[in-house]
């Protein structure tokens, strides 16, 4: 009899061990999200077509918040920031300049330091600039513009974007399937 009660003991026992365990490995398994979407990968939803033929509306990206704590966004890459009107509100653009470059639009073309820039692969074709500037990039900012340059609210709106903005460089579509892929 005694060992029929110790068996129902270690019974009971095993099965709180066992949901304490499944308890504990939940509690770890929230806290590595929680850490992992805050300071290291976190995915954003693309409401609009300012990216096309980029980024579509719907698109789920991931973008790495890591990215820019050890180095500045460069010409090129594609980055989630707060708006700077509205920071509340998340935006995703193409680095066009940099801290101390100039930009200008003239005869639809597009210049960086006096440079006419070259078509790029991103950009839709038809790409229609009207003249602004010369715009002078401060220290510690970025000229943004949307990859649909037609149809895109950007630093030729609202002005150049400071660098504490800046959430992370946008790495990855992983939805939908058929457009999984680094972004470029």
């Amino acid at each position: 009899m005694q060992s029929l009660a110790e068996s129902g003991e270690g019974r009971e026992s095993r099965e709180t061990n066992w949901w304490w365990d499944l308890l504990q490995s939940l509690v770890v398994a929230a806290v590595l999200a929680l850490i992992i979407r805050a300071f290291l990968f976190t995915p954003f939803w693309i409401p609009s077509p300012s990216m096309e033929p980029t980024l579509y509306p719907g698109d789920r990206i991931i973008v790495n918040r890591l990215a820019y704590r050890l180095g500045d966004p460069r010409r090129g890459d594609v980055v989630v920031f707060h708006y700077p009107l509205d920071p509340s509100r998340d935006y995703i653009k193409r680095v066009i300049a940099v801290g101390g470059d100039t930009v200008e639009a003239r005869n639809n073309v597009l210049y960086v330091n006096g440079q006419p820039q070259p078509p790029a692969s991103y950009l839709p074709p038809g790409v229609v600039y009207s003249d602004f500037g010369p715009v002078k990039v401060p220290a510690n900012s970025y000229f943004m513009m949307g990859d649909n340059r037609n149809n895109s609210a950007d630093s030729r709106v609202w002005g150049t974007l400071d660098r504490r903005l800046v959430i992370g460089k946008a790495m990855l579509i992983f939805w939908p399937l058929n457009r999984l892929g680094l972004i470029r």
